[in-house]
């Protein structure tokens, strides 16, 4: 198959600063690489303090001068809906420019547009839905809470599925009323340069949304720093994530960071093995295996492991590798030769610390660009480095164990917790093992499947704080309590005047 480039791509990529697009202010751009080719296709804007420093201020004026922390509800959620339906409009548009950016496959792109569309009707739907507690003790107290949009919001976003995680946060950190500055990934700045144009259309305030390119060292450090912005939500890996939690430290910023995963699929002997083989090789090699919660660490019991490694090769050795836009494809190219040759290091290091039964380097048929073939490594030490540091690729370990409390002992053996999968009939082992695991999401039987409403997040360096729901509200929103008397005041009488 021949490979099909989308029509009409930027010639440039620009900031959004106050409703206008806009160069850097020194004029300084960065290259962004097609990562079948890795050859420049595009220059962006590379941000800076300077920049940084003027969307910060419209993003204040804003919050400050602008109606849009002052509307009702019902009317900032009209404004989300026709944000999403704007993007179910455009999803087609929206996956090819995002699949081309990020070497995603196509088919998986359409689904994170889609995807990013339904994070806004959901927060458009929760912000009228809302309730607020009030606390009465009857014919003495009452006490009610209100909340308040907090300010400018900082958004920086990673370059797996960017499109869909900066929706994510932009739709509560909107729905709430705050403004907002969003630094994307510089890896993939293309399908993040889309939103001005649909914001515009549907109504939303100059200068609620603003958007500045550049490097995390440059644009990112900057707004961590910037004593205007008192929120951060971050998505990336946590060593990232711990130099944002020092930076804004001085600041005694409002923190919510989802961090890096090495997440645990456990799978006892008497599961169902074809439902948990489909799920496990998705869950990995799903999104280029570029996932947070990939499940890339495969626990299995002793008495299945042989068959479920003989049987799992098999299948990953027949996911198609190919080019990102053929919807056949359901492992596209690595984002960035960077990350390329990172994800190729641990297929090299894994060789001498586990047994490959698949794969194990770049597929015959793509001598260029950044492509892996699916790759299994059986028999892994718990010690070995493939089983306790994320690769973010289309890497996985598997590893035999005995007994329930040797599987929970392994999964619960690296420094993360973000996810993890368990994959059992025994309802009651299911129940148990899921409130002993180290993770902050736990799917039983089951593949990543999201609610909206619940809780995303990680425990241990898998993140800080929690979004998803009311938790999203809670996050981008001060809370204040107001408490009235009702009937006679009980106020103890300091300093009363001597009786005559």
């Amino acid at each position: 198959m021949t490979r099909r480039i989308p029509a009409d791509l930027p010639e440039r990529i620009q900031h959004y600063i106050g409703g206008a697009f806009v160069d850097s202010v020194d004029g300084d751009t960065f290259d962004v690489l097609d990562p079948v080719t890795n050859e420049t296709y595009v220059a962006a804007a590379a941000g800076k303090k300077a920049d940084i420093d003027l969307a910060v201020a419209a993003a204040r004026k804003a919050f400050t001068e602008g109606p849009w922390p002052r509307m009702l509800p019902r009317e900032r959620s009209r404004v989300l809906h026709r944000i999403a339906d704007l993007v179910e409009s455009r999803d087609e548009r929206l996956a090819e420019l995002e699949s081309f950016d990020s070497g995603l496959p196509i088919t998986q792109a359409l689904g994170q547009a889609r995807r990013a569309a339904e994070n806004f009707r959901f927060f458009a739907d929760l912000i009228v839905a809302q309730t607020d507690d009030a606390f009465k003790v009857p014919g003495r107290q009452l006490n009610y809470v209100n909340r308040k949009p907090i300010g400018v919001a900082g958004l920086i976003t990673p370059w797996n599925t960017p499109f869909m995680l900066e929706s994510w946060k932009l739709g509560p950190a909107l729905a709430t009323g705050n403004t907002v500055v969003l630094k994307p990934a510089e890896f993939t700045p293309l399908s993040a340069s889309l939103w001005a144009g649909i914001f515009e259309e549907a109504g939303l305030p100059e200068g609620v949304f603003n958007l500045v390119n550049g490097l995390g060292e440059d644009a990112g450090d900057a707004l961590v720093k910037h004593p205007e912005v008192p929120l951060i939500s971050f998505t990336g890996e946590s060593s990232t994530g711990q130099l944002i939690f020092a930076n804004a430290a001085p600041f005694l910023k409002g923190l919510s960071m989802e961090l890096g995963g090495k997440s645990p699929a456990i799978v006892f002997a008497d599961a169902d093995l074809d439902a948990a083989i489909d799920a496990t090789i998705f869950g990995v090699f799903s999104l280029n295996g570029e996932r947070c919660t990939a499940g890339s660490r495969i626990l299995v019991q002793r008495d299945v492991y042989d068959d479920f490694v003989e049987r799992y090769a098999a299948q990953a050795d027949r996911v198609k590798v190919g080019f990102p836009d053929d919807p056949a494809t359901e492992v596209g190219a690595l984002v960035h030769p960077e990350h390329y040759a990172k994800v190729m290091s641990y297929v090299e290091l894994g060789k001498s610390e586990g047994r490959l039964v698949a794969g194990g380097g770049r597929p015959e048929e793509f001598p260029e660009g950044n492509f892996v073939r699916p790759t299994v490594f059986a028999d892994v030490s718990p010690d070995a480095r493939i089983f306790q540091e994320e690769i973010f690729g289309p890497v996985v370990a598997i590893t035999p164990f005995d007994t329930d409390d040797e599987a929970l002992a392994l999964a619960n053996n690296t420094r993360y917790g973000l996810a993890a999968y368990v994959w059992t009939n025994d309802l009651k082992r299911a129940h148990l093992f899921a409130q002993n695991v180290e993770a902050g999401m736990v799917w039983l039987n089951s593949n990543n499947v999201r609610d909206l409403r619940t809780p995303f997040g990680g425990v241990k360096a898998s993140g800080l704080g929690h979004e998803g729901g009311y938790r999203s509200i809670d996050f981008y929103t001060d809370q204040q309590a107001v408490h009235i008397t009702l009937g006679g005041a009980h106020n103890p009488t300091f300093g009363k005047a001597p009786a005559h």
